[in-house]
């Protein structure tokens, strides 16, 4: 059966509008590419080199056929993001989408963690899906339609030593998610968490050759017994598979899925 949203096998975001925090590379950019395939607008959002968000703007808007426009707020300032709000309600006159993704991270020991880290952290990776979320709202229930997907993390779920701030700011997305998604599930929104373990980014590739030479060990040991330690099946998540789960959450198949989370971990936290 075809509806507005499309099949459920393959769902159609024609005339809806994405916004993705964070989505000048990596995950955020993969999902922003997948709903754009699903027939979205997309809003990109981050920090980067100009040339290269310009350059991936023009990309997604030449394979996929779809407006992009991009937003350099900074998720960590309220007041960016009210701006950012203003801009593409003005510029599209709706937010059908929202992902919030965008995320930084710092390791160290409870008792030397950085207090202006443990801010930053908690702003970036927590408040901000606060602040997006409840200006993405009113639109949402005034249409009677919308699809909030929030990017936690493993981590959301489990823990990890020396990571006090990204842990926690990822559980409280976690609890974020599931109120939200009980204060909409009479208003036609849903409201869900991706939770991945490790993907392959850039980001990810540099920390493999940075671990392969400060241990002097082989890049495949760095990745097996490193960074995929806790990863039962000892491969990556790839950017890709994370926005066809993005893209299948908002689909009709997953109308009644909301206020829960997906892993895509490996079987991390299944130990």
């Amino acid at each position: 059966m075809t509806t507005a949203q499309g099949t459920a096998a393959t769902p159609s975001l024609k005339d809806k509008v994405s916004l993705v925090t964070g989505s000048t590379s990596g995950i955020g950019l993969g999902v922003a590419r997948a709903l754009a395939a699903a027939g979205s607008a997309v809003v990109l959002n981050g920090f980067g080199d100009p040339d290269e968000i310009d350059a991936a703007e023009n990309a997604i808007a030449e394979e996929f056929g779809v407006p992009v426009t991009y937003s350099g707020a900074d998720m960590s300032k309220p007041e960016d993001i009210e701006e950012m709000f203003k801009l593409v309600l003005g510029e599209f006159g709706t937010i059908d989408v929202l992902v919030n993704n965008a995320g930084i991270q710092h390791v160290e020991p409870l008792e030397t963690f950085p207090v202006a880290k443990w801010d930053a952290i908690l702003a970036i990776n927590l408040s901000s899906a606060f602040h997006t979320t409840r200006l993405a709202l009113p639109g949402m229930v005034e249409k009677g339609w919308g699809r909030i997907i929030n990017v936690a993390s493993a981590h959301g779920l489990i823990a990890s030593p020396f990571k006090s701030a990204y842990v926690a700011a990822k559980h409280g997305m976690v609890g974020l998610t599931k109120v939200t998604a009980l204060e909409t599930a009479e208003k036609g929104i849903t409201c869900n968490a991706i939770c991945p373990g490790y993907v392959y980014t850039p980001l990810v590739e540099k920390q493999i050759g940075e671990q392969a030479e400060a241990h002097g060990i082989p890049r495949e040991d760095v990745i097996r017994n490193v960074l995929l330690a806790g990863q039962p099946n000892k491969r990556f998540a790839t950017v890709e598979e994370l926005g066809g789960i993005a893209v299948f959450l908002t689909s009709e198949a997953a109308t009644s899925i909301t206020g829960t989370t997906i892993s895509a971990d490996g079987g991390w936290t299944a130990h």
